[in-house]
């Protein structure tokens, strides 16, 4: 079941679900809310201009560790006031400026997807990672992307997607617990 805005705001009223800072009213739209873009993007490093071959990366081994690996081969960039220009076919990791709990005894899980005034210029907000789970805590990492042949300029601030919230049939045995647990923009 998907909560309509009058839902969304009395969970966040009842403290069971947590965004900081909080969102404005004009935010809600009729099942869904919309979250803004950090200062803080991470952008993978340019092997061509580096004169090196990219690296290759085996996520699917065991023990692979993601954040180390994107750590080493991006830059931390602070979105400048007049804006970030995102390249055609360019992706790169941003995160939500609002910080989101979702405890996980209140039976509420969410999915991030974009803003139709991104995607119909050909950026998207997600590969393929729109769920944020039961007991999430933290910024919601954001794997952006043009896919179109348009320079879009993002900004700082602006919102850049959306939050949909769905009630869960049960409450998981653990909140979310994985290697992204507790993200922070940097």
């Amino acid at each position: 079941m998907i909560l309509t805005d009058h839902e969304i705001q009395a969970a966040l009223a009842n403290k069971q679900i947590f965004i900081d800072p909080a969102p404005d009213a004009d935010a809600f739209s009729s099942t869904s809310v919309d979250l803004t873009l950090s200062p803080i993007i991470r952008v993978w490093h340019d092997f061509d201009t580096l004169g090196v071959d990219p690296p290759v990366f085996t996520p699917g081994i065991p023990g692979y560790k993601a954040n180390p690996v994107i750590t080493k081969h991006t830059d931390l960039v602070k979105i400048p006031e007049d804006g970030y220009i995102v390249e055609p076919g360019s992706f790169f990791l941003a995160w939500t400026a609002e910080m989101v709990k979702l405890p996980s005894q209140f039976q509420l899980a969410a999915r991030v997807e974009g803003k139709s005034s991104l995607a119909r210029h050909g950026i998207g907000v997600h590969v393929t990672a729109p769920t944020i789970h039961a007991g999430f805590t933290g910024q919601i990492t954001l794997e952006m992307y043009n896919l179109g042949n348009l320079k879009v300029k993002l900004h700082a601030g602006m919102r850049v997607c959306q939050l949909i919230f769905e009630q869960t049939l049960g409450t998981p045995d653990e909140g979310y617990a994985g290697q992204f647990a507790d993200q922070r923009a940097q």
